[in-house]
């Protein structure tokens, strides 16, 4: 009793303490260890939560008066033998404070009777920190830390080796981060006993007793003691004891008190929506995944395991053809996916409701309560509230926000009426609906209603001030919270500088997004929980440790404390901003893996240490998803997008990598590309030098060969099919990266010849059927009939007449407004997308960047240019006897402007004929040689025409008499001839007379004819063998682009038939009666093409259960960093031998020399000794 009146005493002082920092509770949540304000505060927000398991409901069979006083019975202790353990204590330096032990736990018994909040010595539970913290920093890392923790329980007893189910490395990260937390909050014993709680939920399918509890605690204290023999006094191993049988006794406790009420809670809530149980645990959570994971991943002779993320705006979604499975990060459970809860498709069109939300919406219009339109808001969180009962922290978080978004209705509301509702809804789905699981929903609603209870009414007149505070902002203040926020801030926490590496405006920036954000919180609180989500992803990736969210509260609300005297709004911005570091904190825990820390390393020995613990049937989800609630983030695509090129690498070598054991093969390819099925655009734009590392892993090739011929596996059906079953756009994203030696890779060539070949090839022969035709018609027209035979008057005749004005209108009409109508079309998709390129100032869309578009508008500019002089148009009617002429006194003047046109539009309709080229990658090849070379020969051309300029002026200049040179424009003229060697010999003797002439061109001549023609042939010979080496590549990629172009324009049938008879979903063969992987085609190639020794596929044996990790590979010989540290070891060895072997000869030769030394003056070496002894 007198302990008792002790520590309600101690409380009423820390109360008392609180008050005066209230301001800082917020803060507290996150940084329970930082400052003694934080401390205090933490008491304000674990009051309603202390009372949340321990208050007793009506009907339930104990409370916790009779649990104190049974445990009070059963320590069979009198209050003699108390006095004597008291005097005990304190005479071992407990109680040294003046505050008192809590007399239900000591350093030697374990109590599973009570679970009670533990009260160490302020000067202990300092001293245990300390040592904790010394242990801490003794180690490399805390994952070293960590790691030995793991070794010493795992060695500390055989029989509890069956416990450790959970990946080696996660695990250790856990004790690490369990134990840190509670040595943390040793100075808050309500903060203490939430903790312990929430992790006694965590451990209630373990069946934890006293002798295991001894064992874990004797562990962990000789391992401490063992490191730091200076810091673990005699005083700080009997704080470490009793704190560890504090957290077993109490874990006893929970399991014993409310195992069975949670999985009642667990089994019940999934019958009522058609999904696996999720018991409570989450080593159970990784059974029930195991067991499922068999029946979804081996499938024999498939082995593809579909993932789906959870449904989002930012989830990822994927769809099997077989099966469809979810996988939830973030708890670590596998079930059958489906938007109402996992129910089965065939159940959703019956008539009865077969979910809870279903069954919930019935029966609220039966009983006509349809009008309580904000019971919707709760139902849209009672998934998360009931799945996160066992968790104090993430239960209150998502009661906080139903407080928000039920503030918006403006009724009263009567919690107790969704009591009802929720109860009446259970027992329709629950077949064996008894007194416990009354008892059980009760009780959580109980809780649920008391936490929702505490912040209801609140948040709009919170909303108002702090809104209110916010508008009355003017620039000199805004300024100031920009600026005091950080300098606060790294008063505080001078770690964070190290995190905070952007400018000063960016810093002024993130603090007012921030101010905005804890009044939108108020106003926009489901829009908000998705970007404080994606916010707290970023976080992730960005490395950032939760401990620094509690200082960086603390300072915003000091900062607002002293702007303000409005208590109300200072309360709205404290409460609206520690919701939100809440979110943070919670999504950076969650999605805090070790794969990710691996990436902000970009180091790939650490990438594949991480997922070397990795179940094998989740193993590729590690990598590709971290889900937190509705949103994901990708490892890989983080890595690419932040430069980590290296860890990236690691991935796409681990994803592609083949894998099996005796039931499945493990492959990666399904799981990548419809997690991000732009994967191919992301690494051309972000990673284009890991494009070959990505397409290298879609093909296998057997190592074996059957009649000089190799069976060669290329996985390309996410190259040519997308996840709707259209064409893909890999070729189109791989063309546009423009890098010949890409598309020269066997996939890609693989990919763009069969859909050439069996689609595109017919679809863009008849397009260009069309254009054939109008060019025979146009040849016809202005090149055939045009010299036909004519009478005297030099006229055709009316039958030639009339065919060439039929051609004509064809080619005006049909070839001319076909081209008009595209690029029209083109034009307006252009301007409503504001997709234009400028030249030299002038707009122009982006389309007609490519050649053929702009001679294709250029041939519709000739063509309206010849409809305009056309000679029969003009002369129409002129002739009496004739109808149709082309010769009359305006004729003939628009005769030789039209002709030049029609010269223009024949050499503009050939030159969009080589397009034709692309049948014959040779022919296309060669195409693109000459259009790349043409550069080479504008510049000599450009060269030339310089010269031939500036002699033309120069021989104008002299003063000569050959009538040949007679002004400017005729000595270009006859330059011009010398250089194409058009120039007579008789004009070259008439130079002879006139000696100043004739040196000019000699000069001339040798400057262009010897140099510029040679440089020419130079230029020409350089440009082609540099084109030549990728020449092939050009033109494939040529025929990318006319490919991307066709296939809009095939039929959807034709391409249905084409995908069909690729047969991509049956599986293919590894060798004879070997069926593997689907998705992809096989061929033959020579066995002397790609020499290949080692089988690409890695097998194992042992257990084929999907949970089971892989066994570990011996890589050795196959990291080129690996290689190099053996090298140093080696090295290292061989030095450290040599300096030995030199230091044994010193000595040798050094006693040699010291033991004759000795022989003839020992009295010297006496007397030396002696004198050094006295």
């Amino acid at each position: 009793q007198e302990s008792e009146g002790g520590r309600e005493t101690h409380r009423a002082a820390e109360r008392e303490t609180c008050d005066s920092a209230k301001a800082l509770s917020a803060s507290s949540e996150f940084a329970g260890c930082t400052s003694q304000c934080e401390q205090a505060s933490a008491m304000s927000l674990d009051e309603s939560l202390g009372q949340r398991f321990s208050a007793d409901l009506e009907g339930e069979e104990e409370d916790v008066v009779d649990a104190e006083e049974s445990s009070n019975e059963g320590e069979g202790q009198d209050e003699d033998e108390q006095e004597e353990q008291k005097q005990e204590a304190d005479a071992s330096g407990e109680g040294a404070s003046g505050v008192p032990w809590s007399c239900s736990y000591n350093a030697d018994e374990v109590n599973d009777n009570v679970f009670e909040e533990l009260v160490l010595p302020a000067v202990l539970a300092q001293e245990v920190q300390r040592a904790w913290s010394c242990f801490l920093s003794s180690a490399d890392s805390r994952e070293a830390a960590g790691e030995a923790i793991y070794a010493v329980l795992f060695d500390a007893s055989p029989s509890l080796q069956s416990l450790f189910k959970t990946p080696r490395a996660v695990m250790a990260m856990r004790f690490t981060n369990g134990l840190h937390q509670l040595i943390c909050s040793l100075h808050e014993p309500r903060e203490l006993k939430v903790l312990v709680e929430t992790l006694g939920f965590q451990h209630l399918d373990l069946e934890v007793t006293v002798p295991r509890v001894g064992i874990f605690r004797d562990a962990i204290v000789e391992l401490l003691s063992a490191e730091m023999e200076d810091v673990m006094t005699a005083q700080v191993i009997r704080g470490f004891r009793t704190v560890l049988n504090y957290v077993g006794g109490s874990y006893i406790y929970i399991r014993t008190k409310f195992a069975d009420r949670l999985k009642v809670l667990s089994s019940s809530w999934a019958l009522a929506n058609n999904k696996a149980v999720d018991t409570p645990g989450e080593e159970v959570a990784e059974r029930v995944e195991a067991v499922e994971g068999e029946r979804a991943s081996c499938d024999v002779g498939d082995g593809a395991k579909q993932a789906e993320s959870e449904k989002g705006p930012d989830a990822a979604k994927s769809k099997s053809r077989g099966k469809s499975w979810s996988i939830k990060m973030g708890r670590g459970r596998l079930s059958a996916s489906s938007k109402d809860g996992g129910m089965p498709p065939d159940s959703r069109n019956t008539s009865i409701p077969q979910t809870f939300n279903d069954m919930f919406m019935f029966n609220l219009a039966v009983m006509g309560m349809s009008g309580q339109t904000w019971m919707n808001e709760i139902l849209a969180s009672f998934d998360a509230i009931v799945t996160n009962v066992a968790n104090s922290y993430r239960l209150t978080e998502e009661c906080d926000m139903l407080s928000l978004r039920i503030a918006k209705y403006r009724r009263n509301i009567n919690l107790s009426q969704y009591q009802t509702v929720m109860l009446a809804s259970l027992r329709s789905l629950c077949k064996e609906w008894d007194s416990s699981h009354e008892l059980a929903w009760s009780w959580l609603w109980s809780n649920v209603e008391r936490l929702i209870k505490v912040s209801i009414g609140k948040p709009k007149a919170q909303e108002a001030a702090l809104a209110h505070f916010i508008q009355g902002l003017d620039d000199n203040v805004q300024g100031v919270i920009r600026r005091e926020v950080y300098s606060k801030f790294f008063a505080l926490a001078p770690k964070g500088q190290d995190y905070f590496k952007q400018s000063t405006t960016r810093l002024h920036f993130i603090a007012d997004k921030l101010v905005a954000m804890t009044l939108d919180m108020y106003r926009y609180p489901t829009k908000m929980v998705e970007d404080i989500s994606a916010l707290g992803l970023r976080h992730v990736g960005y490395a950032i440790p939760t401990e620094l969210f509690g200082p960086f509260v603390t300072a915003c609300v000091q900062v607002v404390r002293s702007l303000t005297d409005d208590d109300a709004a200072e309360e709205a911005f404290r409460w609206s901003l520690g919701l939100i570091s809440r979110i943070c904190v919670r999504v950076v825990a969650e999605g805090s893996t070790i794969v990710m820390r691996a990436i902000n390393a970009n180091s790939a020995k650490l990438l594949k240490r991480a997922v070397s613990c990795a179940p094998r049937g989740k193993r590729a989800l590690w990598m590709l998803n971290v889900q937190v609630g509705t949103k994901s983030i990708s490892p890989f695509i983080w890595a690419i997008e932040t430069g980590g090129f290296d860890a990236a690498k690691a991935i796409i070598v681990d994803l592609l990598t083949i894998r099996s054991d005796r039931d499945c093969y493990y492959y990666g390819m399904d799981i990548l590309f419809e997690r991000h099925p732009d994967v191919i655009k992301q690494l051309c734009v972000n990673a284009p030098s890991l494009l070959p590392t990505l397409l290298d892993g879609l093909v296998w090739r057997s190592r074996t060969t059957e009649h000089g011929q190799r069976r060669v596996n290329y996985f390309v059906k996410h190259l040519i099919v997308d996840a709707d079953g259209q064409f893909s756009k890999a070729i189109e994203w791989t063309t546009d990266n423009q890098d010949a030696k890409l598309v020269c890779h066997p996939v890609v060539v693989l990919v763009t010849d069969m859909v050439w070949n069996k689609v595109a090839f017919r679809s863009f022969l008849i397009g260009k059927a069309w254009f054939l035709f109008t060019l025979l018609v146009f040849t016809l027209s202005q090149c055939v009939l045009n010299n036909t035979e004519r009478d005297d008057e030099g006229a055709l005749s009316q039958n030639v007449l009339i065919i060439s004005v039929l051609c004509r209108v064809f080619i005006y009409l049909f070839s001319g407004g076909q081209q008009v109508k595209l690029h029209v079309l083109e034009t307006f998709k252009a301007i409503r997308a504001k997709d234009f390129i400028w030249y030299n100032c002038v707009p122009m869309p982006t389309y007609l960047s490519l050649w053929q578009h702009a001679a294709s508008l250029a041939l519709i500019v000739v063509l309206i240019l010849m409809l305009g002089f056309e000679p029969l148009l003009n002369c129409l009617g002129s002739h009496p006897g004739r109808i149709i002429s082309e010769h009359c006194e305006r004729g003939d003047r628009l005769l030789f402007p039209y002709s030049l046109m029609s010269s223009a539009a024949v050499l503009l309709y050939f030159m969009l004929l080589t397009d034709l080229s692309v049948f014959s990658t040779k022919v296309s090849a060669y195409v693109l040689v000459c259009a790349r070379v043409l550069s080479e020969l504008a510049l000599s051309l450009s060269g030339l025409f310089f010269f031939i300029v500036a002699f033309a002026c120069a021989i104008s200049a002299l003063e000569q008499g050959d009538p040949n040179f007679d002004g400017i424009g005729q000595s270009m003229l006859q330059l011009c001839k010398m250089c194409l060697g058009m120039f007579s010999g008789e004009s070259f003797v008439e130079l002879e007379t006139f000696p100043a002439l004739m040196f000019f061109v000699v000069i001339f001549m040798i400057v262009t004819v010897v140099f510029i023609l040679n440089l020419l042939i130079a230029q020409l010979t350089c440009a082609y063998q540099a084109t030549y080496l990728d020449m092939v590549g050009y033109a494939r990629l040529n025929r990318g682009k006319i490919i991307t172009d066709t296939m809009p324009s095939v039929s959807a049938e034709r391409w249905e038939s084409f995908v069909e008879n690729l047969r991509l979903d049956d599986p293919m063969e590894f060798g004879e009666g070997d069926l593997g992987l689907p998705g992809g085609v096989q061929v033959l190639e020579p066995a002397c093409v790609n020499i290949t020794t080692v089988d690409v596929i890695r097998r194992f044996g042992g257990s084929t259960s999907p949970a089971a990790e892989w066994p570990q590979e011996d890589v050795r010989g196959r990291d080129d960093e690996d290689k190099f540290e053996r090298l140093e070891k080696t090295i290292g060895k061989a030095m450290k031998r040599m300096s030995k072997a030199s230091r044994a000869h010193g000595s040798g030769a050094g006693s040699s020399m010291g033991g004759s030394t000795g022989s003839s003056g020992g009295s010297g070496s006496v007397c030396a000794s002696g004198g050094g002894s006295d």
